[in-house]
């Protein structure tokens, strides 16, 4: 039986130590700064921010790198939000643990920080998180996987598209959840690419994007032809890698799994591109981002984690027509309904 398995993203604020004086939404400015401004993950995370900013009479200012990994436009976004006097920011980091100096001056400033979807290196350099269990995400579609090829999982040859070299920590969570969902020994989990299995061709980079998919699969594919299970740091990468494979004759015999769950992914299921993909919630993740902010612009009052984790969890659900036993998932048409294209 198919079962839903979003954890449900209704958390209280808990009250912490004020380092800002308190503001009337009136006179709330907040910051987005995300990866890049054409990922429609992003896009839907500033439709997000924006509804809710303008729900709560708050002011957005909004930024975004020239493509995944610019990390010198984010730097640069920082500073400019802490010259204009916000009270807070939102910002899904390109590279994770360059940006920590950067995010301790603002926190010096008295901004709230928030990182959405990627955590910082280390996590706590953020007042707090706002994300899908990435991990999670990953090993959902690792054990799809293993079970869909049965016994033939011990035979696997295995493409990994990740994201970028810097290995920030959304791709490194997302593969190594794979890994062990897959049931791959991931020797060091903090990082990718010290795997031994022989069922592993090879690790490339795609930044996210579906021309990176695509050339990052033709790398691969120039290693071992005969690739039959690919997984993509996300839906613009799988589409990208599809393309690749469709070029030699071979779309329809390989297994692609990814993570996001955006209205254009969940097509692609449905159409048979992927096999199935980890739903995630960037708009919710956003809002309650926004109303962190006003929190804290207010009275000081600082986000809560969920419990027994150390970020707030938004929920994560696969999404596939062609259910397995023994891993939750939800289908094609419930995924629709929930995705956010």
């Amino acid at each position: 039986m198919k079962k839903t398995i979003i954890s449900a993203a209704l958390g209280a604020l808990a009250l912490g130590v004020a380092f800002s004086s308190p503001a009337t939404a009136a006179e709330t400015t907040a910051c987005l700064i995300t990866k890049t401004d054409t990922n429609p993950f992003f896009v839907k995370m500033k439709e997000g921010a924006e509804a809710k900013a303008a729900e709560l009479g708050i002011t957005l200012k909004s930024y975004a790198g020239k493509i995944d990994g610019d990390h010198e436009s984010q730097v640069a976004a920082i500073e400019t939000c802490i010259a204009d006097g916000a009270k807070g920011i939102l910002i899904t980091a390109s590279d994770t643990s360059s940006i920590v100096s950067s995010v301790k001056q603002a926190r010096d400033a008295g901004l709230v920080v928030i990182a959405l979807d990627t955590p910082l290196d280390p996590i706590d350099a953020a007042d707090a998180t706002f994300a899908t269990d990435n991990f999670l995400a990953g090993e959902l579609i690792g054990k799809w996987a293993a079970a869909s090829l049965g016994d033939e999982a011990a035979n696997a040859k295995i493409g990994m598209l990740d994201l970028g070299v810097s290995q920030p920590t959304v791709g490194v969570l997302r593969d190594q959840g794979f890994l062990t969902g897959f049931g791959i020994d991931i020797k060091d989990a903090s990082k990718w690419g010290d795997e031994d299995d022989a069922r592993i061709v090879g690790h490339d980079v795609t930044a996210g994007n579906e021309e990176g998919g695509r050339k990052a699969m033709e790398n691969l594919l120039a290693s071992d032809p005969m690739i039959n299970v690919v997984y993509t740091i996300n839906e613009p990468a799988a589409a990208g890698a599809y393309e690749a494979l469709k070029a030699i004759g071979r779309a329809g015999d390989v297994l692609i799994v990814s993570v996001d769950g955006g209205c254009p992914g969940v097509a692609n299921v449905k159409d048979g591109v992927i096999g199935a993909t980890s739903q995630q919630y960037p708009l919710l993740m956003a809002s309650l981002g926004i109303e962190a902010i006003a929190a804290w612009a207010k009275d000081g009052t600082k986000p809560a984690l969920t419990e027994g984790k150390d970020f707030f969890d938004t929920g994560v659900a696969l999404v596939t027509d062609k259910p397995v036993e023994g891993v939750e998932s939800i289908s094609v048409a419930e995924g629709m309904d929930k995705c956010w294209g």
